[in-house]
């Protein structure tokens, strides 16, 4: 059996947040018509949200609005929201537990950032044996910089995706997802 795993689609995010992402309102559009076929086939669906608690935190800080599920994919009454502190949605979360004790064997993840919670959770669950399906334009990501190389996001999204490609995930876009 599936899920959807829909991770931190939150509002810092998107243009006006703390940390907007390349793409992020084209990536919800996508993620919340995923949702819809979810919800209209009754499959189960799972929201992860990203609490940094610490002071000094850039973004996603709790008490604030940028924390927020985007409107386009807020969860209903019975889908589980996880909330996690970490880049990989499984540390110290119950969520293979609640996964498994469902029967569930297949993700279909779609999130942001692509370089950074989606990837290790993605990889995660791979590596737990489940079978992970990454929704491409369903994902977001950052420009990035590294040694004085600006890299643009939709290049770090491609690259992210490209290695996901490779033996973690099937990439596949919002329209081909059955």
């Amino acid at each position: 059996m599936r899920a959807l795993l829909l991770i931190d689609i939150q509002r810092d995010y998107f243009p006006g947040g703390a940390c907007p992402l390349v793409g992020s309102d084209a990536a919800a559009d996508a993620a919340a018509s995923v949702l819809a076929g979810f919800r209209a086939r009754g499959e189960p669906i799972l929201h992860v949200r990203h609490e940094w608690d610490a002071l000094d935190a850039p973004y996603l800080r709790p008490g604030t609005p940028g924390i927020e599920h985007d409107p386009r994919i807020a969860p209903t009454g019975e889908e589980p929201v996880i909330v996690k502190e970490y880049p990989n949605a499984f540390r110290d979360t119950d969520l293979e537990q609640r996964l498994r004790s469902h029967g569930i064997d297949s993700l279909v993840i779609a999130g942001m950032m692509t370089s950074m919670c989606v990837d290790s959770t993605a990889r995660a669950a791979a590596d737990l044996g489940f079978a992970v399906t990454v929704v491409a334009d369903a994902c977001a990501a950052p420009d990035l910089e590294y040694a004085g190389t600006k890299v643009r996001g939709s290049a770090v999204h491609a690259a992210f995706l490209a290695a996901l490609s490779d033996g973690y995930a099937d990439v596949v876009g919002a329209q081909t997802l059955s």
